[in-house]
C-alpha cells in the first residue's frame, strides 16, 4: 500500500513541475469553446491519455525490473538511478544540449501534436494525451524508477497508473482555468521543482543502500546468502 501512496504523491508533487513544463500543451487544450460539461469530459479524456502511456511505461519497465530483480541487482538499479537523475539535473547548469535525435525525436512528437490540436473531438484528445506522456520529462523518469523496483510488472503498472492518477488534480486544474495561471506563479513553480527531484533522486539512493530501514531502505532477504546459508544450517543441524 505505501507502494502506491508514494506513486500518488509523487504525482501530486508533479503536478508543480507540470504548471512549468506539460503546462503550456494543458492550457492550450481545444476545450474552452465547449459546454461545462463536455469540457470536464474532454479534459479528462487528455488525462486518461496520459495514464495509459505511463501504464504501459511502468509495464515495460516492471518486466526489465524483475529481471535485475532476478539476477540480485534490484538495489544496486535503485543507487544508479538516483545518481543519473541527479547528473540529469547538473546537466543543464553545464550548458548541456540534446542530441540531434532527441531533438528529432522532440520535433516528430511536437509535429503530431499540433496535427492533433486543430481537431475538436474526444479521439484526437486522446490521442494528445497518449503522445504527450512520451515527451521528456524529470518527473516521469523518477516516476518510471519507482516502477523498476516494483515487486512484479503488475505492481510497477499500477504503480505508474496511481502516478498518473496523482498529476489529475493540478493537469485539470490548469487545463479549466488556465487562463488564471499567471507567467510569475509558473517561474516560481520552476525554481522549486529541481528540489523536489533532488528529493526523490536521494530516496531512490538510500532505498537501494540496503539499510534494513522499512519502507525505506529494505534489506534484502538473501543479503549475501545470509538468509539462505541460515536456512541451510537449520536444515542441516540435527533436531536435540
Amino acid at each position: 500500500m505505501e507502494y502506491f501512496l508514494a506513486a500518488i504523491t509523487l504525482g501530486l508533487l508533479s503536478g508543480f513541475h507540470c504548471i512549468g513544463m506539460c503546462g503550456p500543451i494543458a492550457m492550450a487544450l481545444p476545450v474552452h469553446q465547449k459546454s461545462a460539461f463536455l469540457k470536464v469530459v474532454s479534459i479528462l479524456t487528455y488525462n486518461f491519455g496520459r495514464i495509459i502511456t505511463y501504464s504501459l511505461f511502468g509495464m515495460v519497465f516492471g518486466m526489465i525490473g524483475q529481471s535485475f530483480s532476478f539476477f540480485g541487482l534490484q538495489q544496486k538499479l535503485s543507487i544508479i538511478l538516483g545518481l543519473g537523475i541527479l547528473v540529469a539535473l547538473i546537466l543543464p547548469y553545464l550548458n548541456f544540449k540534446p542530441t540531434s535525435i532527441q531533438f528529432k525525436y522532440i520535433q516528430k512528437l511536437k509535429s503530431k501534436l499540433s496535427s492533433l490540436f486543430q481537431k475538436k473531438d474526444l479521439g484526437s484528445l486522446l490521442g494528445i494525451g497518449l503522445l504527450n506522456g512520451l515527451l521528456p520529462c524529470g518527473m516521469v523518469y523518477i516516476a518510471v524508477a519507482g516502477a523498476l523496483v516494483g515487486e512484479t510488472a503488475i505492481h510497477s503498472t499500477l504503480f505508474m497508473a496511481a502516478f498518473g492518477l496523482g498529476t489529475i488534480p493540478f493537469m485539470f486544474s490548469i487545463s479549466y482555468i488556465s487562463q488564471f495561471i499567471s507567467l510569475k506563479v509558473r517561474n516560481t513553480i520552476k525554481k522549486v521543482q529541481p528540489f523536489i527531484i533532488a528529493f526523490m533522486a536521494l530516496l531512490l539512493i538510500v532505498r537501494g543502500l540496503n539499510l534494513g530501514i522499512d519502507h525505506l531502505s529494505p534489506k534484502l532477504i538473501n543479503d549475501n546468502g545470509t538468509q539462505h546459508v541460515c536456512k541451510q544450517q537449520i536444515k542441516c543441524c540435527p533436531k536435540k
